[in-house]
Formats: structure tokens, C-alpha cells, sequence
């Protein structure tokens, strides 16, 4: 222990700088020394300046904490009985002044700390952490007591007042977990928001997730004394200039290490203020609208979020398969089963993030600790569930980072780890790479609409950078790497190639278009070659600018997107006079019936007559909690009208379809027959009885059962769920090359229950008929194709199909 051997301010001023100077004692050990040590010396300043018995020396702030960094302030409150003290204060603070440390002082009254305390917020919370050094120790525990007393009865004005507080820091000082130059104290993550969880503990309302949060709130302060030791100067600002010295003098291999501590450090205080503060608004927002009655303990009865909730307590609405919306979040439903479906964390993230909620705190531990490690290859609906959060756009972020606080995503995508926190030094670049990915992936979610082929593009998107921090030229890691990532997401080799293509060229477009003449015919031809198809160069093309957008404001421009636009113009103009180039739609839709499908259609040709032929098998996935979907195939003579009808059917006993392929055959010569083959899931995890469904399917064909108005009852009597807003739905006519013998309607749209029930609705209602369709689902999006004829079976006049778009558009709003 370090001793001072007189009051002189000399004295302490060389006591302390022996400390400081100490090697043996760093970090905590050492702010909670210098903490001891300029006790002792007040203790003794106080005793000199003769002291009467009403008088206490309290520390309050970071020095009420007990603990001192190098260039901190002493935060003193000289507390009286309401004597003269005047005279007492300056025999006080003058030896601190001529000490050379700089001091925040006052001298007032119990009732006065109390006054001062009601009205300034900022003071109320440095007398939250009010310690006794000197003096009368009773004063000061009233003081302690008092003040606590009136936090926690106050706590419902005082704590929106908190948040504000916590608001207006980050708008001025930004989010430490992204800064070049953090500001370790003030930033959204640093050490104020500690003392802010601290203060929202000590109101008894809620606690913050303590796994963690001591070691970040340790880690930030030791860097911080660094600084301060480093710079000799009283600075939170980490800059530039100063990290490598603080690297050094902690021990860290380099600048970039110290700065993936500090951001991680960021993001768990950052995260536990996000779960605080939630759970704050809660029991604030049941508090006023039960009135003015007391609050109930929070952390006793049945555990949030965790599923274990007494019946008939709380509202439970259904949002997945074992996932249900509680109290404004996402939570396991009661029979949910983590151990037994490793897909569970992306179902339910994907629903919370469509739904525009978060995923409870105690539902990510759960999942945490329960769910084991999905299966390489991933089933399809793991694959088809991260595309669905992707797609969310903004509202994935807060679920994301939830994912990744709790471990979840390093455990999805092992090479994550490698790009996460990780620094981009470069002033373009707003984010981390990991984050920069997530906001890339939210600007592409906002282009879907514009490609056929939306779940690379966010897969691209979440991707194109993860060769960061690997030797070498990224974009070349990265196409290594995402070969392997895809392949373990369960995509095929085509779709492979494709998101290898994209993150290995993705960078290609805007270096080209700035820096080559776009005009030249040897530059178009270079990227024709590069791309290789039209399907490549949109996604590529909305790739590109969905990764400007979320680098920075600098990165993008109106000149620089006209010059990538008009490259990609003069590019498609070349791949389109391809001969072999054909839609993707037109082949998938082409494709041939099989020989199942073939004898439906004879036996349906041969009856004449509207009747079902269904045959349903189940499509296990041996990874699966639950079998995935059924698979439907049904032949019919055609009739107006058919395909919103059967839609409606499915729509309304819960089942979302995934795929569709539509065929129109005459396998006898006898009359058209349709061959509608569908791919569809349960919505909440329990298929419909196959019985019932032939039932349904019957009525609806006969008459009996109108699917449409059903469906219009169950959403007026369903309540509204507030959700993300998707792009709008885009709905055009391809080109007239697309077919020779049919207009093809193309509709991109987020997939909702019922939708392509409203578009065979709108197409019956437009008086086309529907010859060939292809209907497939992304992730949350619909991309769908429809060849459509008039009554004689001629393609639309160019007039009649822009008004049959025009028709389906509106019944999409």
C-alpha cells in the first residue's frame, strides 16, 4: 500500500505518481489503489481544516464507485447540517487545487442535495453512487438512503428522462463499436452507458444481462487509464495517432486487435442496454395503463420469454412454427422443442424480424444453450429462413445482433469470426465489416423487386466481403470461401457458381465504369464475358450499388450510379442478342411433366368433368423437426378461374406455397386439362388433414365454398400485427422475346397468405387465361411468372397487357 507521509499536496502528489509508475499494479487493482490512496489524503485534509461534527466527506461519480483512473476528476460533496462551513470548504479545497488535480466540488444540505437532485438528473446520478470518506458517516448514509428512496419512487419520470439523456449521446458522439476514433466514455457502448444500466438496476424496475458486461465495463476503463497515461493528458477520444502506444503499453499485438476489443466491448454494453431498456418500456407502459397502482417485481413468477407462462396470462399470438409474439417480442411458443430443431433460431428470428419485433433476451439464451449445430448440408428451410430475415431490411438488424450477442451466428457461419469487429481504416467506410455486411444485405433487401433471383442477392449481399482479413485480394478469398459457405447453406452447384461470381466481381461495375470508357465496345465485351447472362448482371448490378449505399455517403453518388446504369444498359444489350440466351422462367416453366403428373392428366382428360385428382406425399427432410411441406399435384379440365380458386384453398387451410409449376396439356385429344404442381409448407408447423383438403378443394370447385371470402372473414377478425414495410410489389411485362406464343406477366411481391389467390383473382378478373405459371418463393419474396393468351389463345396486344399489370398491381396494394 502507498503511503503519503505528510497532507502537503507535494506529498501526494509523489505518493500518487509512485502508484502510477507501479508495473505490478494495472487495471481495476490500480483504480481501486489510487481510489484508497486519494481517501487517505482527504481523510487527512479534512481532519486539519477542523471539521465539526455535522460535516461528512462524500465522494460521489466514478470516484463514489471506488475507483480512479489517471486523469479523472475528483467528484467531492462537502454535506452539512446547515452550519457555517464557508471557511471549512476553501482550508479544503485549496490543497487539491495546488495539488494539480482537477476537482468538481459542493457544499449543501441534505434538503439541498435532495433539491438539486429532483431537478438536474445528471446530479442525481452521481449521488447514486454517493460514498462515505470522512467525517460524519450517519450524514452520509441518510444522504445514500434518501436519495435511493427518491430514484425508485421517481423512477417512471426519471427514467424516460435517462434514455433521452442516452439519445442525445450517441447522435453527438456516435456508436463506439463503429468508430476509427472512439469516444470510450460518451459513445453509444462506452462507460457511460454502464453508470446508466447501474442507475436502471438501482430503480428495482430492471437489470441489465450481467454475462459479460463486468468484463467489457473492465476492459473500456483499462484502456482508458492507458490512454490517459499515454496522452499525459485527461482525453476519452481513442485517435488514431495514440492506438498503436496503447496497444503496446496493454499488451495487444497491434492497433486493429485493440480496436476488435474495444468494438466488442461496445456491442456487449450496446446489447445489454437494448435488453434493459425494452424491458424498461414494458413494465412502464403496463404501469400506465393499469394506473397508478405499484409495480410488481419483475423478475419473479414465470420467466419471460422462455415459453414457461401460465395459461391465459399473458396474450400469445402465433407468428411460426414454435414462435409466438408476447408483450411486443418474439418468444417460444410452449411446446417448442430447441433441442430437437436446429432450425428454431433462424424461424424465429426470421418471424420477428417480418414481423418488425425482437427476439426476447431470454429466448436467444434459451436458443443459445439449447439448440444444437444445423446439418451440413443446411435443410432447405434453413437456407430459406436466413433469406427471410435478410429480406426484413432495417428490422434484421436489432435481431441480428441479438443472434450474434448470444453466439448464434458464429456457430451458423464459423467464418464470420474472422470479419467480425473487425476495423476498416479507411474514411469511406462507415462500419465494421460485419456490420457493413448486415447493411448491405438491408439495401438489398429494398432492391428485390428489381431481380429474379432475390435470395442470392441478399445471400451476396450478407457475403461479398467475407474475404476480409484473410492474405490477399478479398474479392478472390471471398470466392473461395463463399463456395464453401454455399455449399454448406445447401445451395446447388448452379446457385454456387452464381453467389462465387457475384462476390468475386462485385467490386467490377463501379471500378469499370470509373474507370474505363464505358462507351468502348472492348469494356462491354469485357463484362458480357465476366457476367455471362442477364440474371448475373441485374444482381450483380443491384449488388453494386446496394454495397455502395451501405459503405457511405461518399461511395455513392448520382454520377457514379449513371455511369454503372449506363454500363449495365450497354451490357444487357449485348448478352439479350444472345440466341442462346433464354429466361430463367420461361426454361423453369417449360420443364416437362413427370410420370405421375402425365397419368393424372389422362385420368382427369378422360372423366371430362371437373373433378379432383390429388395425390399428396409428404417431403421429409431427415434433418427436420417436422416434415417440411407436401407436395400436390392435381389435373383438371380447365376452367376460368382455377388458379386463384385452388390458391384459396391452401391459403386458407395455412398453407404457404413455395413453389408452382402450371402446365396446360391435352394428353387424349379429348380437351385442355391444367397440371398444377405445388410445393407447400405448413405456416405454423401442422399440415391440415389431406381429407379435409380434398374436401375444401371440392366446394371450392363446385361452388359450395367461396375461399376469397373466407379469407377476408379471418383477416377482420385476425388482429393487426404491426410488421416491416417491404418494397411495394412490382408487377410488368417482360419483353416481347420472352415467348413467341404467350405474354408473360411477371410479378415480384413479399409473400403474404393468400397472395397468389389475389392474383388469380385479378387474371380471371381481367378475362386472360393463365396457359403456363411459374410461382416460386425466396425467403419472404414471391417471384412469380405467368404465361397468359386471350380466349382464342393469342398473346395480349401490348395495350391489353399493360392494363392486365396495371389490374394485378392494384389488387396487390
Amino acid at each position: 500500500m502507498t503511503t503519503i507521509d505528510s497532507s502537503e499536496p507535494a506529498a501526494f502528489q509523489a505518493a500518487r505518481a509512485t502508484l502510477l509508475a507501479d508495473p505490478g499494479v494495472t487495471g481495476q487493482a490500480r483504480r481501486t489503489a489510487l481510489a484508497q490512496l486519494t481517501d487517505r489524503w482527504l481523510s487527512v485534509l479534512l481532519a486539519q481544516a477542523g471539521a465539526p461534527a455535522g460535516v461528512a466527506l462524500v465522494a460521489v461519480g466514478g470516484y463514489g464507485r471506488g475507483e480512479l483512473s489517471p486523469r479523472s476528476d475528483l467528484d467531492l460533496l462537502l454535506l452539512h447540517d446547515g452550519g457555517e462551513v464557508a471557511a471549512l470548504a476553501e482550508r479544503l479545497w485549496y490543497p487539491i487545487w495546488d495539488s494539480g488535480v482537477a476537482l468538481d466540488h459542493s457544499v449543501r444540505t441534505l434538503a439541498e442535495a435532495r433539491s438539486v437532485a429532483a431537478t438536474d438528473l445528471k446530479a442525481q446520478l452521481g449521488l447514486l453512487d454517493a460514498r462515505h470518506i470522512a467525517g460524519n458517516a450517519e450524514l452520509t448514509a441518510a444522504l445514500r438512503s434518501t436519495i435511493l428512496a427518491d430514484w425508485r419512487a421517481g423512477a417512471a419520470q426519471r427514467l424516460p428522462e435517462l434514455r433521452e439523456l442516452g439519445r442525445e449521446r450517441a447522435e453527438r458522439h456516435g456508436e463506439l463499436a463503429f468508430l476509427l476514433e472512439p469516444d470510450l466514455k460518451e459513445a453509444r457502448g462506452g462507460l457511460r452507458d454502464v453508470v446508466a444500466l447501474d442507475a436502471i438496476a438501482a430503480s428495482w424496475l430492471a437489470d441489465a444481462p450481467r454475462d459479460g458486461l463486468a468484463d467489457a465495463r473492465q476492459w473500456l476503463s483499462d484502456v482508458r487509464d492507458t490512454l490517459h497515461l499515454v496522452t499525459g493528458r485527461s482525453t476519452e477520444r481513442l485517435s488514431l495517432q495514440d492506438q498503436d502506444q496503447v496497444a503496446a503499453a496493454l499488451g495487444v499485438l497491434d492497433a486493429d486487435t485493440l480496436l476488435r476489443q474495444v468494438y466488442q466491448a461496445g456491442r456487449t454494453i450496446a446489447y445489454a442496454g437494448d435488453v434493459t431498456w425494452r424491458s424498461v418500456d414494458r413494465l412502464l407502459t403496463a404501469r400506465r395503463s393499469r394506473g397508478r397502482r405499484p409495480f410488481s417485481f419483475p423478475f419473479t413468477g414465470a420467466g419471460r420469454g422462455s415459453g414457461a407462462v401460465a395459461r391465459g396470462t399473458i396474450e400469445r399470438r402465433p407468428l411460426a412454427e414454435g414462435v409466438v409474439e408476447q408483450d411486443g417480442e418474439a418468444v417460444l411458443a410452449q411446446g417448442a422443442r430447441p433441442g430437437a430443431d436446429p432450425v428454431l433460431p433462424l424461424r424465429a428470428a426470421a418471424a420477428a424480424a417480418q414481423a418488425g419485433l425482437t427476439v426476447s433476451h431470454a429466448t436467444m439464451r434459451r436458443l443459445a444453450a439449447e439448440t444444437k449445430a444445423l446439418p451440413v448440408p443446411w435443410p432447405d428451410e434453413a437456407r430459406e429462413q436466413l433469406v427471410t430475415l435478410l429480406g426484413a431490411g432495417e428490422a434484421c438488424v436489432p435481431v441480428w445482433e441479438a443472434l450474434e450477442a448470444e453466439g448464434l451466428i458464429g456457430r451458423l457461419l464459423p467464418d464470420w469470426e474472422r470479419v467480425r469487429c473487425r476495423p476498416q481504416r479507411n474514411a469511406v467506410h462507415t462500419w465494421t465489416v460485419d456490420r457493413h455486411l448486415v447493411e448491405t444485405a438491408v439495401r438489398a433487401a429494398a432492391m428485390t423487386r428489381r431481380v429474379a433471383r432475390p435470395d442470392l442477392l441478399l445471400v451476396a449481399a450478407l457475403l461479398h466481403d467475407i474475404g476480409k482479413g484473410w492474405p490477399g485480394d478479398h474479392s478472390e478469398a471471398g470466392e473461395v470461401i463463399v463456395r464453401d459457405m454455399a455449399a454448406r447453406m445447401g445451395f446447388d452447384q448452379d446457385d454456387t457458381e452464381s453467389l462465387a461470381l457475384l462476390v468475386r466481381h462485385h467490386l467490377t461495375l463501379i471500378d469499370t465504369a470509373t474507370r474505363r470508357d464505358p462507351d468502348d465496345p472492348a469494356t462491354v465485351d469485357l463484362i458480357a464475358k465476366t457476367v455471362g447472362t442477364t440474371q448475373h448482371l441485374e444482381l450483380l448490378h443491384a449488388l453494386t450499388e446496394a454495397d455502395a449505399t451501405a459503405t457511405g455517403p461518399a461511395a455513392w453518388s448520382t454520377w457514379r450510379a449513371s455511369l454503372v446504369a449506363g454500363l449495365v444498359t450497354r451490357v444487357a444489350a449485348v448478352l439479350t442478342g444472345d440466341p442462346q440466351a433464354a429466361p430463367a422462367a420461361a426454361a423453369k416453366a417449360g420443364s416437362a411433366a413427370s410420370v405421375d403428373e402425365e397419368r393424372l392428366a389422362v385420368e382427369a382428360a378422360r372423366t371430362l368433368e371437373p373433378a379432383l385428382l390429388l395425390r399428396a406425399e409428404a417431403t421429409h427432410d431427415p434433418h427436420a423437426f417436422e416434415p417440411m411441406g407436401v407436395e400436390l399435384a392435381l389435373a383438371i379440365p380447365d376452367r376460368p378461374g382455377l388458379l386463384g380458386t385452388v390458391a384459396g384453398v391452401l391459403a386458407l387451410n395455412r398453407l404457404t406455397v413455395r413453389s408452382l409449376t402450371l402446365r396446360e396439356l391435352d394428353p387424349i385429344g379429348a380437351g385442355p386439362v391444367l397440371l398444377l404442381s405445388w410445393r407447400v409448407a405448413a405456416e405454423f408447423g401442422e399440415l391440415p388433414e389431406l381429407a379435409r383438403l380434398r374436401a375444401d378443394l371440392r366446394r371450392a370447385l363446385d361452388g359450395s365454398l367461396d375461399p376469397g371470402r373466407k379469407l377476408a372473414e379471418r383477416d377482420a377478425a385476425a388482429p393487426r400485427r404491426r410488421g416491416i414495410v417491404p418494397p411495394p410489389p412490382v408487377v410488368s411485362v417482360a419483353p416481347g422475346g420472352a415467348s413467341a406464343t404467350a405474354t408473360v406477366l411477371e410479378v415480384r411481391a413479399h409473400d403474404m397468405p393468400g397472395l397468389l389467390h389475389r392474383i388469380g383473382r385479378a387474371l380471371d378478373a381481367a378475362g386472360v387465361r393463365v396457359r403456363t405459371a411459374h410461382v416460386s418463393t425466396l425467403g419472404a419474396d414471391a417471384v412469380d411468372a405467368f404465361y397468359l393468351t386471350d380466349p382464342a389463345g393469342r398473346p395480349l396486344e401490348p395495350a391489353a397487357a399493360r392494363q392486365v399489370a396495371a389490374e394485378v398491381q392494384q389488387a396487390l396494394r
